[in-house]
């Protein structure tokens, strides 16, 4: 399996997509000023206790109040709030780690009120971004995520991944972190540490205790409230270094800022793997370039079509996803129709599989497969599934099928499920119904270029068309391109774009900028 991860930077927003032997896999879109990612820490301020939830609300910025419960506070909680009043009294001398005082560890079955008032500052690491009418879910058991290792302060512990099986390597592991670590911090080792000398952990635990400093040092010159004091990495590094292995052949990027950090990334946890990173420099746009435009457009949507004729349908509610197996047109296996049934269940659960890495969907998930009657078909099914989901890193459970034939799965949901609408508005009449005729398009085309280059005086720019728009602008050998280019000047480039509805368009400058150039009645609309 060959692994490739394509970035696509828009002025308003960057995605990121992942793609296994060509399929598209993961998906992830972020708003440029988003800041709610999941791990990034803030100084907060407690607004509200809530004693019957044994929990309490923290202000983080965010227009609803973020939710903190009292088992999210973490065992050592008193010795961070201990340490971060002393921060906040002593603004010109850092108190050192080491000689910080471990407080005992806080009641498990203690209340809210007794650890916390109304108006004290915290500080809290996002666990799950707003999602729906909530607000963000917070956590006080910080922890600062590399590559090989999890540092997390207040903690002398070191623990190992369970995913690492040899005894002699987990002890390896265990008595090298113990020899490096400084005191007051305890470390999670991850899988991808096998193996890995000292040398290559040390490096990074340094670069780990150099982002505590730098966040605690924030914490000391704070003077309002709430204060982000840690910010994670860019979703494309993060993404990289919870995902990046030895099957990665490229990672193309369409932004030079982005190409740096990735490469320059790539380049300190992988040196030999630096040239896997590319600049895409093409005209067309990055994602129609690789496909992803045209499999985002099929994967996405109520219905999901697969082998031979077979589909799904997926709803979506607020507290779980439902998916129906459904075997469509396809062709009767000669075999009857148990055959058919578990040769129709078989590839769903290969598609469900990815449909929920792809949609990041969470939560509880009810499966509806095609009944079979055999109990050892519906095992093969559960072996299927669970052997698909083992490439997911979201954490899951799956039950076998009932005997209704329903597979039930809880999946972890930590960012809401990504929802893609692949139903496109006609962009001429806005669902009215009736358009001025196609064939006068390409003339309210020119005069949006007349207009462009003689009153707005832009001597290069391009026009983005869908592709039929595009292939009858550049049909023939004196195409309407080449008129326009020696009427206007050859600045114009037409650039067909897979995501634009059929007579839709945009206009670019020079610098990727988009130039508003709809007409009065669309504003409106």
């Amino acid at each position: 399996m060959t692994s490739e991860l394509v970035v696509d930077v828009q002025p308003k927003e960057v995605s990121l997509a992942l793609l296994e032997d060509k399929s598209l896999v993961e998906l992830q879109s972020e708003g440029v000023n988003i800041s709610f990612s999941v791990g990034n820490m803030y100084l907060g301020r407690v607004k509200k206790l809530m004693p019957g939830l044994n929990a309490c609300f923290v202000d983080v910025g965010y227009e609803k109040d973020a939710f903190l419960h009292y088992l999210d506070l973490g065992p050592q909680f008193n010795s961070l709030g201990k340490y971060v009043k002393q921060t906040l009294s002593n603004r010109k001398k850092l108190p050192p780690m080491s000689k910080a005082n471990m407080l005992p560890d806080i009641d498990k079955d203690g209340s809210i009120s007794d650890v916390l008032k109304v108006g004290q500052e915290v500080v809290v690491q996002i666990a799950k971004e707003p999602i729906s009418t909530k607000g963000p879910r917070l956590t006080s058991e910080l922890s600062f995520a590399g590559r090989y290792l999890v540092l997390i302060p207040f903690n002398d512990k070191v623990s190992v991944s369970q995913k690492i099986k040899s005894s002699k390597e987990r002890a390896r592991l265990k008595q090298l972190l113990r020899s490096i670590k400084p005191k007051n911090f305890g470390v999670i080792v991850r899988t991808v540490a096998e193996d890995k000398r000292v040398a290559e952990l040390d490096a990074e635990l340094k670069l780990l205790l150099k982002r505590w400093d730098e966040s605690i040092k924030k914490v000391q010159r704070a003077t309002k409230f709430p204060t982000l004091i840690f910010e994670e990495t860019s979703r494309a590094v993060a993404l990289l270094r919870d995902l990046f292995n030895p099957s990665f052949k490229n990672i193309y990027i369409n932004d030079e800022v982005v190409y740096n950090e990735i490469r320059d990334y790539v380049k300190l946890i992988a040196p030999d793997k630096e040239n896997i990173v590319k600049r895409y420099k093409g005209q067309l746009p990055i994602f129609d370039n690789f496909d992803i435009t045209k499999q985002i457009k099929s994967s996405f949507g109520k219905t999901v079509s697969y082998k031979r004729g077979a589909y799904l349908i997926i709803e979506h509610t607020e507290a779980l996803h439902v998916v129906d197996v459904n075997s469509g047109n396809r062709t009767k296996n000669a075999n009857g129709q148990e055959a058919n049934a578990v040769e129709v269940n078989l590839g769903a659960a290969d598609e469900i599989a990815r449909q929920l890495r792809l949609r990041d969907m969470g939560g509880i998930i009810v499966i509806d497969f095609i009944d079979m009657n055999e109990s050892a078909n519906r095992q093969k099914i559960y072996e299927r599934m669970c052997a698909n989901m083992q490439k997911d890193r979201a954490r899951h459970n799956i039950l076998p099928l009932s005997k209704f034939g329903l597979m039930q799965i809880t999946r972890q949901r930590v960012r809401p499920a990504m929802d893609v609408n692949t139903l496109e508005t006609c962009p001429t009449c806005f669902g009215k119904g009736s358009i001025k005729s196609s064939i006068l398009f390409t003339d309210t085309l020119e005069n949006k270029i007349d207009y462009l280059v003689h009153k707005l005086k832009k001597k290069r720019f391009s026009l983005h068309v869908h592709p039929y728009v595009a292939a009858y602008i550049n049909q023939g050998v004196i195409s309407l391109k080449r008129r326009w280019q020696m009427k206007y000047g050859f600045g114009i480039k037409i650039i067909p774009s897979q995501k634009l509805a059929f007579l839709e368009y945009l206009f670019y400058d020079a610098d990727g900028e988009e130039l508003d150039m709809k007409e009065e009645i669309e504003t409106k609309i």
